[in-house]
């Protein structure tokens, strides 16, 4: 049976009919559609742009597809109907069409330096095996990989690129020659600006960002996604790391305090922004809401600007349609108007997946 949902339709701001129809959307009346919500505040599912169902609480990987689906049924229940899995240690393609889950662009396994990244998350390669590995992975996700720009160096008791310039410049390549985007991960000042240069899809994280860069990802149209909850716990991970690298420890304090002024400036500067919660490991999943809300508090973001970067405008950048003719049967509906509280966005009242009620 056809789907019926009447309220105001964001980002156009005017009340509407929508119709599900399966798994797709129309404008055009469906005689006997059940109406499930005929007021409140419409919008295209949410998207967590940068999660990890394939990484258990406490950094280490999930070792079963039920430990995925429980993960990814967390976030869907806080509203977000497509996630971006940012890199997973354990494959699950199985998943990508579960007809209860939330939607999936994902990588395969994060690409990173021998003995410089969490153990067992990622695939440690040289720089001469980089490439390879890259065309590798492509192949293990659906349109992304993830490659692991930089982290502490013991040596030089400091964050330091995971490779050389020019390696990571050919990473990007051939992601891009295997038809796909790539993703990296980078607090540094240096590994950013490597990665914006050569010409990466989306900056995660970037707490090394310059008003030079900011202005050159906002040119090249280079996605960032602030997870804005993960560098509140930088302070933890100073802590930890002071008896051994002091240095390494203010350098990490002096990047988190910072980053609300550097999401600022590429917020103004037009950067694409999108909501992501790094969600897997040291941060819980469902905490999409908590994102918008500090890139609205602390980044300065219009509540309409956090919307998009949450739902319409996210969604188009990974390729799932919003609520527009023919687009997906993905929809959240709130009973007030986000972009006066966005608070609002932590309690949905209805939620729609593939054109099943779910709430």
């Amino acid at each position: 049976m056809a789907l019926h949902v009447r309220g105001v339709l964001l980002p156009d701001d005017e009340v509407r009919d929508i119709w599900l129809v399966g798994d797709r959307v129309t404008f055009d009346p469906q005689p006997g559609a059940e109406t499930i919500a005929d007021r409140g505040y419409v919008l295209p599912g949410l998207v967590d742009a940068h999660c990890h169902i394939g990484i258990a609480r406490g950094g280490t990987p999930i070792t079963s597809l039920d430990q995925a689906r429980a993960l990814a049924r967390t976030d869907r229940d806080a509203g977000v109907l497509a996630i971006r899995d940012a890199g997973s240690p354990y494959p699950y393609p199985e998943l990508d069409d579960e007809p209860d889950l939330p939607r999936l662009a994902r990588a395969g396994r994060h690409v990173a330096p021998p003995r410089r990244y969490l153990r067992d998350i990622g695939v440690e390669v040289a720089a001469s095996e980089v490439a390879a590995t890259v065309a590798e992975q492509a192949r293990a996700g659906n349109g992304w990989v993830k490659l692991v720009g930089d982290w502490i160096d013991r040596g030089v008791g400091d964050l330091a690129p995971s490779w050389d310039a020019a390696t990571m410049a050919a990473a990007v390549e051939a992601a891009h020659a295997a038809g796909v985007r790539a993703a990296v991960h980078t607090f540094s000042e240096s590994a950013v600006e490597i990665m914006v240069r050569a010409g990466v899809d989306s900056i995660e994280h970037g707490t090394g960002l310059s008003p030079d860069l900011v202005d050159e990802m906002a040119r090249r149209g280079t996605a960032l996604i602030p997870t804005m909850i993960n560098i509140r716990t930088f302070g933890g991970i100073a802590d930890q790391a002071r008896p051994k690298f002091p240095g390494y420890a203010d350098h990490m304090l002096a990047l988190r305090d910072r980053f609300p002024e550097v999401v600022r400036a590429a917020y103004e500067a037009g950067v694409p922004i999108y909501v992501g919660t790094d969600a897997g490991g040291g941060i819980d999943h469902g905490l999409a809401a908590e994102e918008m809300l500090l890139l609205h508090e602390r980044a300065g973001m219009s509540t309409l600007d956090v919307l998009a970067a949450a739902s319409w405008r996210a969604r188009e950048w990974l390729g799932f349609p919003g609520l527009v003719e023919g687009g997906l049967a993905d929809l959240v509906v709130y009973p007030d108007d986000p972009r006066r509280d966005l608070r609002v966005v932590r309690t949905p009242s209805r939620l729609v997946l593939r054109g099943r009620l779910l709430r």
